[in-house]
């Protein structure tokens, strides 16, 4: 496969997850903002531009955080190449340049779900269609992935869709964990005190998490308990570490195919041997702020060497 190719594939994929979380950051501070008065809504708000690393872009166009000028910007404005449309143009960029190896039935759902947003997010969205709009931007997550996994040939063209997935997936996830961060946990402190169990409801709600962490945990919500799931639980399809044992696999199928490794999959050992050896424990020991931030970096240099391994500009 050409590397050019292999990028458009994996590029294609990180965009339509951050599409999806996009839609979820917002959805999370939508949540958040309802049960605040307007000046703790503006700091929800904040916090949401914050994690999505838009706040220097916001605050340029704008003065002040209210919510409707925050999700028009997250999610139509067209000068903002980190809204949700402007990603989506960016996919069916990428899905054209690999237009050979996709089957029709990915094209059309992209394309479908391109149509769709496109005329939804036409005119700025007042609150009472944002949850059509929201909705919206989750299906179209839903049906390209689901024609992805279900039509493409196990090949290194799939391989490198599903790294990308991934990859993507667990920074987004990160960056989600992080808007309580700016909102309540600004030294250890205040970790394990009389936290705001509706905004980490929100946080559950916006990875799609608040039914399986009650079925797989069965205990209230707090700050311990959902950093444990979102972070260490294998068994949920956005943690952290399920998140990064898929794309070590991943990786791992596209080397066996090459038949050799590269600098992708030494950093992805030193990820799992990071990760297991810090534990929950070593989580709030070290911060959790300060451990999302170093592992966001970490995925971020994963991502710039499954680039060189591959020669995707080559």
């Amino acid at each position: 496969m050409l590397g050019r190719t292999a990028n458009a594939l994996f590029w294609m994929s990180r965009y339509l997850e951050r599409v999806d979380n996009t839609g979820r950051m917002v959805d999370a501070g939508l949540r958040m903002s309802l049960t605040r008065d307007i000046v703790a809504s503006e700091e929800e708000w904040r916090s949401v531009m914050a994690a999505a690393g838009q706040r220097s872009a916001f605050e340029g166009r704008h003065g002040t955080y209210t919510g409707m000028q925050a999700w028009n910007f997250m999610l139509r404005d067209r000068e903002n190449p980190g809204s949700a449309l402007a990603m989506f143009g960016k996919i069916r960029d990428n899905a054209r340049a690999a237009r050979n190896v996709l089957t029709s039935e990915i094209w059309q759902a992209l394309n479908d779900s391109w149509m769709q947003l496109r005329d939804l997010l036409a005119k700025p969205v007042p609150e009472q269609r944002l949850g059509e709009v929201l909705s919206a931007i989750r299906q179209a997550g839903l049906l390209v992935h689901g024609a992805i996994i279900g039509t493409m040939p196990r090949d290194e063209g799939f391989h490198f869709a599903r790294a990308g997935t991934f990859i993507e997936r667990a920074d987004n996830v990160a960056r989600l964990l992080d808007i309580k961060y700016y909102l309540l946990l600004p030294s250890l402190t205040y970790v394990g005190s009389s936290l705001d169990t509706g905004q980490w409801d929100s946080v559950l709600r916006a990875v799609s998490g608040d039914r399986a962490y009650r079925w797989l945990n069965n205990t209230r919500i707090d700050a311990r308990g959902i950093v444990e799931f979102l972070v260490f639980d294998t068994r949920f399809p956005r943690s952290l570490a399920y998140c990064h044992t898929a794309l070590r696999d991943h990786l791992q199928a596209i080397a066996q195919i090459h038949g050799r490794e590269g600098r992708s999959h030494a950093l992805m050992r030193e990820a799992t041997q990071n990760l297991e050896a810090t534990g929950l424990d070593g989580v709030f020991e070290m911060g959790l702020h300060e451990f999302l931030i170093a592992f966001l970096d970490t995925n971020s240099r994963v991502g710039t060497a499954v680039a060189g391994d591959y020669r995707f500009l080559a």
